[in-house]
């Protein structure tokens, strides 16, 4: 297990390395390969002595392998372990010397110094735009994974024991499943599959359809109901449109007499009063 994390580590060690750039002057820091001077150049990611990597506290260059150091005088490269040897501490995203109060690194005309500035001269980021403090944060989760590897391989070890197999044996399991073919299974699903779908469009047409012969069941009724209204509706005005009072009878008016009184009853029959009587006395 060890042979796999040593792998990522080194592949690491190609990786973490970053440029220092200034927020400010938008130029990175160099070493000098001669007097350990830094200088203020143009970024170039191609160059070793622009790249520079955290080892715990220390800045180290990959150009000159010597670490970013902070003399009484001037800061500069030195080798790392010596006498000028300065860690550097991250604070509020600003570099300074670690233990020290002399200030922050700060770019300037002339180069970098250590002043008690806190504007963008004294910001420093990588070519990606973080901060380099970051970068610091980041080497440091890893160097804790690292750590963590031995602790895994103890549980690791101990889950050995508790399954009753010993670790050859539980790796060839897991190889054994890693190489499995699963192409049968990838046939399963996809019948699986099709028939779930075949089965869905099954079940759309069916509720589909039951759908229309509802529609078409109930706009029957309404029809129905419709003519059955109507249908009553004329046969209550039939028996008013048949009925009609009877006419009353005319009869033809006879010849009246003077004195002679005439009644016409309901029916239409006229009568004539006191005729008989009139009769009589003739």
């Amino acid at each position: 297990m060890k042979f796999f994390w040593i792998i990522p580590f080194f592949l690491l060690q190609e990786t973490e390395a970053f440029l220092m750039k200034n927020t400010r002057v938008k130029l990175c820091l160099q070493a000098s390969p001669m007097n350990g001077n830094l200088l203020l150049e143009d970024c170039d990611p191609e160059s070793d002595f622009q790249d520079w990597s955290w080892q715990g506290d220390s800045l180290v260059n990959h150009g000159t392998q010597s670490c970013l150091s902070a003399g009484a005088s001037a800061v500069q490269t030195s080798p790392c372990g010596s006498a000028g040897y300065t860690g550097w501490d991250c604070w509020n995203s600003l570099l300074s010397p670690l233990g020290s109060s002399q200030g922050y690194l700060v770019a300037n005309r002339k180069g970098v110094a250590l002043t008690n500035v806190q504007g963008l001269k004294a910001q420093w980021q990588d070519a990606a735009g973080r901060s380099v403090c970051e970068e610091k944060e980041q080497g440091r989760y890893f160097a804790a994974a690292l750590a963590s590897t031995h602790v895994y391989e103890h549980t690791a070890g101990n889950a050995t024991l508790m399954l009753g197999m010993d670790q050859d044996k539980l790796e060839e399991l897991l190889w054994f499943f890693r190489r499995e073919d699963a192409s049968t299974w990838n046939y399963s699903v996809l019948t699986l599959s099709f028939v779930a779908m075949i089965l869905g469009l099954f079940l759309l047409a069916l509720n589909i359809m039951r759908n229309r012969k509802r529609k078409i069941q109930m706009y029957k009724e309404a029809v129905q109901n419709t003519q059955q209204a109507e249908l009553e509706a004329k046969q209550a005005l039939m028996p008013m449109q048949g009925y009609s009072p009877p006419e009353p009878q005319k009869q033809e008016p006879q010849d009246q007499r003077s004195g002679d009184v005439t009644v016409q009853w309901k029916d239409g029959t006229v009568t004539s009063l006191y005729r008989e009587r009139s009769e009589d006395a003739l």
